[in-house]
């Protein structure tokens, strides 16, 4: 089980580990995926994408609804998860583990402002 409290967060509810330093690993939270409902369809950027914080870099489709995925930090895309894409299902079985979406290189700063877990479950609770 992932340590939750070492994740930081964003208000649009995705999650960051950057455990492993300069590459994080990003996915949508449990809040988002049980908000989404069983998810159908993944769309991630290209290894190698160049992304900009707060725009626009796939999309999640579920059986309620389509939902774009915001890049919570700037970087390069340098992995996807396959496994999601092949079996989106994960995201909802294991959004913390096994159904993180992309890992990107990021640049320096591109965690500030970042929520932790507290500040987090504040905002979903509220």
């Amino acid at each position: 089980m992932t340590d939750l409290s070492a994740l930081t967060y964003t208000e649009e509810h995705e999650w960051i580990d950057a455990s492993a330093g300069s590459v994080v690993a990003i996915g949508i939270t449990d809040y988002a995926a049980e908000k989404l409902g069983d998810v159908v369809f993944v769309e991630l950027p290209a290894v190698g994408t160049e992304i900009t914080a707060g725009s626009v870099v796939g999309e999640i489709e579920s059986t309620k609804s389509v939902g774009e995925l915001y890049a919570p930090v700037s970087g390069t895309v340098v992995e996807i998860n396959d496994a999601v894409v092949d079996d989106p299902s994960l995201v909802n079985a294991e959004p913390f583990a096994a159904g993180w979406l992309i890992k990107v290189s990021v640049t320096d700063g591109a965690l500030d402002g970042l929520l932790d877990r507290d500040a987090y479950v504040a905002l979903t609770e509220g």
